[in-house]
């Protein structure tokens, strides 16, 4: 009995004392100095900085490129080429009948002889009375009778001369032809359909040279200049390697709010092809611009600010952002230079004057 009265005793007394272990082990514990805090820091950057490059949509096209037309109305009897066939500058591609052209050179060239022959005949009989009136047969207000209705006819004779080319002219208009060697990249009109004057019936383009044409803000035209190099990106293969264009012309900013500007940008010879999406980069340069990590910038109320590490001390910055920039943010701040330290990382447990350990 009594050994069994002495058990809880023994167990409080080792209780007892492994508490009180427990506590001088605290006290020496609490009395150990404390290790700066550990953070990772970054380098502010400065000079000159880019924004991403901003992306605008177009399609490739020919630069030379023709909508061609007829300059007279008729029935479309004749197209001499299909849908993508390759032609030569000259090449005939359609032909409209107009039944009304050739009378109409036809009476301009009839009427042209007839004057001519009245004109030669008005010489003559011009000469001729001119020898007499030196005889004194013919009075001089005849021979000027005869002077005034020769020279009418020889200007009835030019004006029937521009109406016989004029007439030649439009008979030759219902003739289609190529204006340079290409390839048909449209047929609008098809066979014995009625063509009006100036309605488009074959597209044509040149296989040499591809051009984009891309419309941007009126603000991004002072970051472009002719000559300048432009990167393009294909749309349907964003695996591709961007190409560079070449800015040939820009569009001067208008006076309409929102309106987009045309920028055209000439490609390289033998990459996209037309019809192509593509995207042209434009990237807007400000300069004399600081910059530091995104995660760097906190916010307190005593507003946005970075710690900079100095000496393994943190100490708080305060800075005005700008811009974000990708992964940076463009900052103003009179106290941060180049090439400082600003934490980025483990910036919770941080305050104003703590130790740290850079890691």
């Amino acid at each position: 009995m009594k050994l069994l009265l002495r058990s809880p005793v023994t167990v409080l007394l080792a209780a007892a004392f492994v508490l009180l272990a427990g506590c001088r082990a605290g006290e020496v514990a609490s009395e150990t100095p404390s290790a700066g805090v550990s953070v990772r820091v970054s380098e502010v950057a400065g000079g000159e900085a880019q924004d991403i490059p901003l992306r605008f949509s177009g399609i490739v096209r020919a630069s030379q490129r023709a909508t061609l037309t007829f300059q007279v109305s008729g029935t479309l009897k004749e197209r001499s080429v299909e849908l993508g066939q390759q032609v030569n500058a000259g090449a005939v591609l359609a032909r409209v009948y107009n039944p009304a052209l050739a009378p109409a050179r036809d009476s301009a060239r009839a009427k042209l002889e007839e004057l001519t022959t009245q004109y030669e005949q008005a010489k003559r009989e011009w000469e001729r009375s001119s020898s007499l009136h030196e005889r004194g047969v013919v009075s001089e207000q005849s021979l000027e009778q005869i002077a005034a209705r020769r020279d009418g006819l020889k200007a009835s004779v030019a004006t029937a001369e521009a109406a016989l080319a004029e007439a030649t002219q439009l008979l030759k208009e219902s003739v289609l032809r190529a204006p340079f060697s290409g390839r048909v990249e449209a047929l609008l009109v098809e066979r014995d359909e009625f063509v009006a004057a100036g309605q488009p019936v074959v597209r044509l383009s040149s296989p040499d040279g591809r051009e984009v044409e891309v419309r941007v803000p009126a603000y991004l035209l002072e970051h472009v200049e002719l000559q300048q190099g432009l990167p393009v990106w294909p749309v349907q293969d964003r695996t591709q390697p961007a190409q560079t264009g070449v800015v040939v012309e820009i569009a001067q900013a208008g006076s309409i709010r929102g309106e987009l500007h045309p920028i055209l940008v000439r490609l390289p010879v033998g990459g996209l092809e037309a019809g192509q999406p593509v995207e042209v980069g434009i990237t807007p340069v400000r300069v004399e611009a600081t910059t530091v990590p995104l995660l760097s910038v906190i916010r307190t109320a005593e507003g946005t600010g970075v710690y900079r590490v100095e000496g393994g001390v943190a100490r708080r910055v305060p800075v005005s952002v700008d811009r974000v920039i990708g992964e940076r943010v463009v900052v103003r701040s009179e106290s941060l230079t180049p090439g400082d330290q600003v934490v980025y990382a483990g910036m919770t447990r941080l305050t104003d004057g703590d130790a740290v350990e850079v890691r």
